[in-house]
């Protein structure tokens, strides 16, 4: 699934122009509205982000994991306030429904994700469950034609603008055998309660609440695959390029960083000198210069091997704990290099400095990557593989 070079050349400009002249300029414009405008919205609907990822069957674009990622360097130079709605969309919450959807529930959501008409959700994480998705205590029940679902979920990114929700809910069969299921539902059903957008350390302008299902209560179809149990594996299986998008972000706000940091150490002089020749300040931009460059290899190395068909939950992983750990460094050493200014919220490397800090957190700790990587490299070795 990819499109052709040609028309990915000028999808890409046209991301990088968006980003640069619409995105950046308005920052904290986003920021102070705690959503993404409706302008916005729309210019990312008529560019086509929306359906990145989705078939071209369904009216998407259709690109590839290695395209994915390349638009994930532009589109991450701008804060990851606009970006986190776009991949949530594309990942996980639309992966779902692509891996593991009936065909009647791809006919009814697939296209209408693919335009943005609808925003999708991913309603998984609760209040007690974060990184052990298997302990999940929202239940669903058999009912009259349907299901009821009650439970709370926490920090739902797109939860007060999304038009339809996957929900992870345990559930149990006629032999009392329990299972992780998921529900498409979408907001405004009778039941379902959208909380206020939480105040965040960064990230504003990239909503997130809570959702809360008391007796709530949907129709058959509303399950996902159509049978129980199709929950956790569909979850899991947008992981593996979700990470790498977020990875590939990392890297194009690491290179924005590098640039602010660059030009205002050529700006600012102390001792006569810019500071930009001192070299324990020459240290920290080298440093910043050669991690990202790293994590961009890492990132295009795993998009190539997952476009060959290999599988890269393993260099997923890896990518996302190195990208975003690497990000969290570079822009400690940006404001490092503003000095006071970087505290300063004049300044945009205060404001993308409490942005960052979330990317180790969400959708997999920086310590379950290292729990993933660990096991796959233990797994490998008891099979006698060579890791190179």
């Amino acid at each position: 699934m990819s499109i052709d070079s040609e028309t990915f050349s000028l999808l890409r400009d046209t991301v990088a122009r968006f980003v640069a002249e619409r995105l950046i300029p308005r920052e904290r414009e986003i920021a102070s509205l705690e959503r993404p405008p409706a302008d916005l919205l729309q210019e990312v609907r008529d560019i086509g982000l929306f359906g990145l990822t989705y078939p071209e069957e369904y009216g998407g674009l259709g690109v590839d994991a290695l395209q994915e990622v390349l638009i994930g360097f532009e589109l991450g130079r701008a804060s990851p306030a606009m970006r986190n709605f776009i991949s949530i969309h594309n990942g996980v919450a639309g992966q779902c429904l692509r891996h593991a959807g009936t065909s009647g529930q791809k006919e009814r959501y697939m296209s209408r994700l693919a335009s943005g008409e609808l925003i999708a959700a991913f309603a998984l994480t609760e209040p007690d469950v974060g990184s052990d998705a298997k302990a999940v205590k929202t239940t669903a029940k058999r009912s009259v034609q349907g299901w009821t679902i009650n439970g709370r979920k926490r920090f739902i990114s797109n939860a007060n603008f999304a038009g339809l929700f996957t929900v992870f809910a345990r559930t149990t069969d006629e032999t009392g055998k329990t299972s992780l299921s998921g529900f498409l539902v979408e907001p405004g059903t009778r039941g379902m309660e959208i909380g206020k957008p939480e105040r965040k350390m960064g990230q504003h302008g990239a909503p997130i609440c809570d959702v809360v299902f008391e007796d709530c209560h949907v129709e058959d179809d509303a399950l996902l695959g159509g049978k129980p149990g199709v929950g956790l594996d569909a979850a899991m299986k947008g992981l593996d390029r979700g990470r790498l998008f977020i990875a590939a972000c990392c890297v194009g706000l690491a290179y924005r960083l590098i640039e602010n940091a660059t030009d205002y150490a050529n700006g600012r002089q102390q001792f006569g000198v810019p500071i930009s020749r001192h070299q324990l300040v020459q240290a920290m931009l080298a440093d910043s210069l050669t991690e990202a460059f790293a994590a961009r290899g890492m990132v295009e190395t795993a998009a190539r091997k997952a476009v060959a068909g290999e599988r890269i939950t393993c260099e997923a992983s890896m990518c996302k704990l190195f990208a975003t750990e690497m990000v969290g460094r570079v822009a400690d050493r940006a404001v490092q290099v503003h000095g006071g200014n970087g505290y300063i919220a004049d300044y945009m490397v205060e404001q993308l400095y409490r942005d960052v800090r979330v990317l180790r957190i969400y959708e997999g700790t920086s310590q379950i990557q290292q729990v993933i990587i660990a096991k796959d490299l233990a797994a490998r070795r008891t099979r006698g593989e060579t890791l190179f």
